[in-house]
């Protein structure tokens, strides 16, 4: 809105250009930092993903891996044998403590970033 050398500028125009400098800085300070937090946020929910699967990947290998121990499930009885629970419990205590070790991880994450 340029007007000539010394003219001043009208209530209206300058009404104007205070809106367009408050919308600016507004879209500034908000929607931008919001839209480059989105990068962020989506590779850390592709990573918790990741993460997750990877978990119960390794749980079911560990209780396959405990089922073929012959002590422990016995071939020849009728649904394992009297020990064949115990894999399951193997598989829960790996769970409690995978469980255990990120929540303390992310206890400790957050005790830095306030600091």
């Amino acid at each position: 809105m340029a007007t000539k050398q010394g003219e001043t500028p009208s209530t209206g125009d300058q009404v104007g250009e205070l809106k367009n400098l408050v919308v600016g800085y507004a879209k500034q300070e908000t929607v931008d930092p919001l839209k480059s937090l989105g990068r962020y946020v989506g590779f850390g929910a592709a990573g918790g993903t990741c993460i997750g699967i990877g978990v119960v990947l390794l749980t079911l290998a560990l209780l396959r891996g405990l089922q073929t121990i012959e002590t422990i499930n016995q071939p020849g009885r009728v649904h394992g044998g009297t020990w064949s629970w115990v894999p399951y419990v193997g598989a829960l205590v790996w769970l409690l403590l995978v469980t255990a070790v990120a929540a303390n991880a992310a206890k400790r994450g957050g005790d830095k970033r306030r600091k």
